[in-house]
């Protein structure tokens, strides 16, 4: 009766532990914002949900596509956008006039077609936008999802599938996703187009020079979601030097950052990215 009883209680502590690690959706969203690192140890231990990473880059998605609806309708935040994507096509224009592809009169000819065309916008411009943003979020997505993965197994020597690495990436699409609401908040507060939250933005300095390019980064929330993302790679490949993961997704973002910076100072066609 008594090993009866040892195997009863074995079996309900086992049961325990069971549910411990049986989280829903809900409570791992919010145990990313209140305590990232314990809840991505258990998402670690138990079988890996697609959900996990699916929900949060559609969520993303849906935020980011009403995000441009709504300041589409806004004419001042409209016309900033057109005059930024007018400028940066002028840069491109005036390569193609110096190296002789080019005539000034037919530069000039196409900068006006364009602006018109997106002057007049309506849901024909929309319409491109709105199919492009999940396109561009799904390969994103699985882009950075399959280099962190690269980056946790062969420089960091994690352990991991990457199943893992979609979930570590994906999960903190959530803060992202607020982050989008809160650019918009703030967009239609000041009635100016903005592009992030960071110093550079309120102090508007322009991101085309490298002070502004640094400063574009002291963004709290974009360093929370990247810090929450190295918390996350380390918990899922079973790292128990958490800061080696931050560190280096921190340094990886500023990296790449910098590079697409230089690149865009490089190649006219591109100094969009640097808006």
């Amino acid at each position: 009766m008594e090993d009866l009883n040892d195997d009863q209680l074995n079996q309900e502590e086992f049961s325990e532990d069971n549910e411990e690690y049986e989280l829903s959706h809900i409570d791992k969203m919010v145990g990313l914002f209140s305590e990232p690192a314990t809840i991505f140890e258990k998402i670690a231990q138990a079988p890996i949900k697609v959900v996990d990473w699916l929900l949060p880059v559609i969520v993303l998605i849906v935020v980011v596509s009403l995000s441009t609806v709504i300041l589409q309708s806004n004419p001042q935040i409209k016309y900033e956008m057109v005059e930024k994507q007018t400028a940066a096509m002028e840069k491109t224009m005036e390569e193609y006039v110096n190296s002789g592809a080019m005539t000034q009169e037919r530069a000039d000819e196409q900068i006006e077609r364009t602006r018109e065309m997106m002057n007049k916008g309506g849901i024909a411009m929309l319409i491109p936008q709105l199919i492009g943003i999940p396109i561009v979020a799904f390969l994103v997505f699985f882009v950075i999802s399959g280099f962190f993965y690269g980056v946790s197994r062969l420089i960091l020597n994690g352990d991991g599938t990457f199943s893992n690495s979609m979930v570590a990436y994906g999960l903190p699409f959530y803060i992202a996703a607020v982050q989008s609401i809160l650019i918009l908040i703030v967009a239609m507060l000041m009635n100016k187009l903005v592009t992030d939250l960071s110093i550079a933005t309120f102090l508007d300095i322009d991101k085309q020079e490298i002070v502004g390019f640094l400063l574009s980064k002291v963004d709290i929330i974009s360093i929370w979601f990247y810090v929450v993302v190295g918390i996350a790679y380390a918990k899922m490949f079973k790292s128990e030097n958490t800061a080696k993961y931050v560190g280096t997704i921190i340094g990886l973002w500023l990296g790449f950052s910098l590079f697409v910076f230089y690149l865009a100072k490089a190649v006219p066609f591109l100094s969009f990215l640097n808006q």
